[in-house]
C-alpha cells in the first residue's frame, strides 16, 4: 500500500487501485507572492518553502513575525494569513486552519480586494479538503478560479486554474480537467522571473496524465518538470518531481526506476528535515519492495516508516506503514504478527470513518489471509467488507433518491408558479369583461363568449398539467424500484415484495415438490476488473451479468441488483430437484459470455450461494431475511473455497441437537458437524460450460 499523502482540492490522489496512492498536492501548498515588495514579503516567501516541508519550524517563524505582519499592507497581511492557515493545516489542526482561512476571506471582503478574496477561497478549499469535505472544497475552488481570472495576478491565476482543474479530475470530469491544466501551463509560461508556477503546473499535468493512463504524455511532461525544477536550485522542488516520477514508474510497472526515485527522494527529504515527507518516502519504499516480493526489506522500511510517522505525528502514514508491515509479515509466514499489524493499521480508518478506504483494506486483508491458508479469517474479512459495501451502496441510493425528490419538488413548484400565473391572467380577463359589460351592453354576448373560451382553455391546461403530474409520479415510482445501471429491481423493491409474499409448497403434475428458490451471486475478482480496465469496464461487466441472468431465468423470476457487484434471484416456483440445475445454468451463462471493452475481451465468473425457499429446520419455516442470510453464508463458502462455484443449502439433519443461531454463526462448521446438507456445483473454465456432472452433494464429514 502506497502512502496517500496530503489531499488538497484540485490535487487528487492518483491510484493504481483504490488505495495505492502517491503524494499529490505538495507541489503547491500555498498561494504565492507575485514579487517581493518589502523585506517582510521576502521573508514570508522564504517561509513558504519551510511550510511545505517543515511546518513545525515554519509555525515558530510565522508566530514571531505575527505582530508586524498583521499591521502590514493588505496583500502582505493576506499572504501571512494564508501561510499561517496552511501551516496549521499541515500540522493537522484543521479547526485553527479553517478559522484563519475565514479571517483571510473576511479581510478580503472588507478590503473589497478580489486577489485577497480569491486567496481566501483557495485556502478554505485546501482546509475543507483536509477535513474530507470534498464537495465543499470543489465549490470553493471553482469560485476562486472564476474570481482570480478577473485579476492581473498571474501567479494566483495559475494556482487557481491548477486547483480547479484537479478538482474537476476528482469529480471524474476529465475533459474539462485537461483543458484547465493545459491552460495553467500556458499561463505559467507567461510569468516572468518566477519558474515556480510553471514547475507546479507541469507537475500537476503529469499527475493528471498518469491518472488517465496517458503514460507517454506523462513521461514527456515529467521530463519538462525536471528541466524546470533543476533551474530553481530547490531541493524541495526536486523532491516533489522525484515523488511524481515514483508514482508514474509504479503505475507503468517500472519498479526499479521507482526505487531509484524514492532513494533519491529519501536523501533530499532528510537534508530538508521534512519529517512527513521522510515518513511518506519510507512507506512508499516498503510498498515497492512488497511489489518486488522482497518481504524482509519491505518490513525493514515499514518499521522505519512507522517510527518516522510517529516522530512527525502523522497518523495516516503510520497506519499505512503498519498495513505494509502486515503484508510483509505474512509474506515471510509470520501470520500472527501480520494480523496484529493489519489490525493496528485498519484501526485508524475505523476511527476516522473512512469507509471506502476500509472496504478496500478488508479486501486486501482477506486476500492476504486466503494466500496463507486462513480461510476462516478470510471469510470474516470478506463478510465485513460486504457489510461496508452494502452500507455505501445504501448511502448512495438514498442520495440518488434525495436528488430525484429534489428535482421533482423543483418541477412541482415551477408548475405551481405557472398555474398561479394562468390564474392571474384569468382574473385579469374577468375584470376586463366586467368593465366591458358596464360600458358597452351590446358587446355583452361577445364578452361572455370570450370569457367562456378563456376558462375552457385554462381548464384544459389544468387537466393536462394534472395528467403530466400523474405520469411524473408513475415515473418516480418506477425509478425508485429499479437499479439505474442494470435496470433490474433494487433491494427495496424485493423487500417490499417479500413482506406480502406467501410461499406455499405444492405438487407438480408429475408429483414432484414445487418450491421457491433463492440465488445470491457475487462477481469474482471484480475489484481487479475495475483496477485494470477502469470503472466503465466494471459497469459493462455488471450490465452483461444482468442480461445473462435475464436469458438464464424466466420472465416470472425476480432478478435484483442486491448491492455493489452482488445480484439476487428469486424463483417463486420450480421443482425441488431442479434447483441445482439453475445454479449450474447461472455459472455457465456468465462464464461463457465475455465482455467486449475497448480492445479487450474481459472474462468473468461468479460465486453463488443458493437454497430452496422456504427453508424449514425442525418443521418451522425461516423468515425470508434469515433465508437470505443463510444463502449469503453459502456464497462466502464459495468465495473461500476457490470461487467460480456454487454452494447450496439442501436441508438440515439432526436439528434437535443444534439451533438455527449456531448454524448461522458458522455454516461450514455446522455442515462438518452433520447438521446441514450442502450441494457443490462447480463452474467451468473460461469459454467452456461447466461439465454435466459438476453437481456434488456434500454430506457432512462427521459420518451422518
Amino acid at each position: 500500500m502506497r502512502s496517500q499523502g496530503p489531499k488538497l482540492p484540485g490535487f487528487p490522489v492518483l491510484t493504481i487501485s483504490k488505495r495505492l496512492r502517491t503524494l499529490a498536492g505538495a507541489c503547491l501548498l500555498a498561494p504565492c507572492l507575485a514579487f517581493a515588495q518589502s523585506p517582510l514579503d521576502s521573508e514570508i516567501s522564504q517561509i513558504r518553502e519551510v511550510v511545505r516541508f517543515v511546518p513545525e519550524k515554519a509555525l515558530v517563524q510565522l508566530q514571531q513575525m505575527e505582530p508586524v505582519a498583521r499591521s502590514a499592507p493588505p496583500l502582505t497581511r493576506a499572504e501571512f494569513l494564508a501561510q499561517l492557515s496552511l501551516t496549521h493545516r499541515s500540522l493537522g489542526k484543521q479547526d485553527v486552519a479553517l478559522a484563519l482561512a475565514e479571517e483571510l476571506y473576511d479581510f478580503g471582503r472588507a478590503q473589497d480586494n478580489k486577489i485577497i478574496i480569491a486567496k481566501g477561497l483557495l485556502t478554505k478549499a485546501y482546509v475543507r479538503s483536509a477535513m474530507n469535505e470534498r464537495q465543499v472544497s470543489h465549490e470553493l475552488a471553482f469560485e476562486a478560479e472564476k474570481l482570480a481570472s478577473s485579476t492581473n495576478d498571474m501567479v494566483l491565476r495559475v494556482q487557481s486554474t491548477i486547483t480547479a482543474g484537479q478538482s474537476y479530475a476528482e469529480q471524474g470530469n476529465y475533459p474539462v480537467a485537461l483543458v484547465r491544466l493545459q491552460s495553467a501551463v500556458e499561463l505559467a509560461q507567461k510569468v516572468e522571473n518566477d519558474k515556480v508556477p510553471l514547475a507546479s503546473a507541469l507537475n500537476a499535468l503529469t499527475l493528471f496524465y498518469t491518472q488517465v493512463r496517458e503514460y507517454d504524455k506523462a513521461w514527456e511532461t515529467l521530463g519538462e518538470t525536471f528541466e524546470v525544477s533543476e533551474t530553481l536550485n530547490s531541493p524541495g522542488r526536486m523532491a516533489i518531481a522525484n515523488n511524481t516520477e515514483y508514482g508514474l514508474a509504479v503505475d507503468t510497472q517500472q519498479y526499479k526506476r521507482g526505487m531509484r526515485a524514492l532513494l533519491a527522494n529519501l536523501e533530499l527529504t532528510r537534508k530538508l528535515g521534512a519529517k512527513r515527507m521522510i515518513a511518506t518516502t519510507l512507506v512508499n519504499l516498503s510498498d515497492i519492495n512488497l511489489k518486488l516480493h522482497d518481504f524482509p526489506t519491505a518490513l525493514r522500511f515499514a518499521n522505519e516508516a512507522s517510527a518516522a510517522s510517529r516522530d512527525a505525528n502523522d497518523d495516516a502514514n503510520e497506519a499505512t506503514a503498519r498495513i505494509n508491515a502486515g503484508q510483509a509479515y505474512m509474506g515471510i509466514n509470520k501470520v500472527a504478527e501480520g494480523k496484529k499489524s493489519f489490525a493496528q493499521g485498519m484501526a485508524y480508518y475505523e476511527k476516522t470513518g473512512d469507509k471506502p478506504e476500509l472496504q478496500a483494506l478488508l479486501t486486501e486483508y482477506g486476500e492476504a489471509l486466503e494466500r496463507v491458508g486462513d480461510y476462516q479469517g478470510a471469510v470474516e474479512a470478506y463478510h465485513r467488507e460486504r457489510q461496508i459495501s452494502n452500507e455505501l451502496f445504501e448511502s448512495q441510493r438514498k442520495k440518488t433518491m434525495w436528488e430525484l425528490q429534489e428535482k421533482y419538488d423543483t418541477e412541482k413548484k415551477k408548475r405551481q408558479i405557472e398555474q398561479l400565473s394562468h390564474e392571474n391572467q384569468a382574473k385579469g380577463a374577468e375584470l376586463n369583461a366586467r368593465r366591458l359589460q358596464q360600458r358597452i351592453w351590446w358587446l355583452l354576448a361577445v364578452v361572455f363568449a370570450l370569457a367562456a373560451v378563456i376558462v375552457g382553455l385554462l381548464y384544459r391546461k389544468v387537466r393536462q398539467a394534472n395528467a403530466q403530474l400523474e405520469v411524473k409520479n408513475l415515473e418516480l415510482k418506477a425509478q425508485s424500484s429499479l437499479d439505474p445501471l442494470t435496470a433490474l429491481y433494487n433491494r427495496r423493491h424485493f423487500q417490499e415484495y417479500m413482506r406480502t409474499h406467501n410461499q406455499v409448497e405444492r405438487r407438480g403434475a408429475n408429483g414432484e415438490d414445487i418450491v421457491g428458490a433463492l440465488f445470491l451471486l457475487d462477481v469474482d475478482h471484480f475489484k481487479h476488473v475495475n483496477d485494470t480496465y477502469g470503472h466503465a469496464a466494471g459497469d459493462a461487466v455488471l450490465k452483461m451479468i444482468a442480461e445473462s441472468l435475464r436469458v438464464a431465468l424466466r420472465e416470472t423470476d425476480m432478478i435484483v441488483r442486491w448491492g455493489g457487484e452482488e445480484f439476487l434471484a428469486f424463483l417463486p416456483a420450480i421443482p425441488r430437484n431442479g434447483v441445482d440445475e439453475i445454479a449450474r445454468r447461472i455459472l455457465s451463462c456468465v462464464s461463457l459470455q465475455p465482455v467486449p471493452f475497448q480492445d479487450h475481451m474481459i472474462h468473468v465468473n461468479v460465486s453463488v450461494g443458493f437454497a430452496p425457499f422456504p427453508l424449514a429446520p425442525g418443521g418451522l419455516p425461516l423468515p425470508w431475511e434469515r433465508a437470505v442470510n443463510l444463502v449469503d453464508m453459502a456464497l462466502y463458502l464459495a468465495k473461500a473455497h476457490g470461487r467460480n462455484r456454487a454452494y447450496g443449502v439442501r436441508g438440515f439433519s439432526n436439528f434437535e441437537q443444534t439451533s438455527m443461531e449456531a448454524i448461522e454463526q458458522n455454516l461450514e462448521q455446522a455442515w462438518r458437524a452433520g447438521f446441514v446438507d450442502l450441494t457443490l456445483v462447480l463452474g467451468g473454465m473460461p469459454d467452456e460450460p461447466p461439465p454435466p456432472s459438476n453437481v456434488v452433494p456434500l454430506k457432512s464429514k462427521s459420518g451422518n
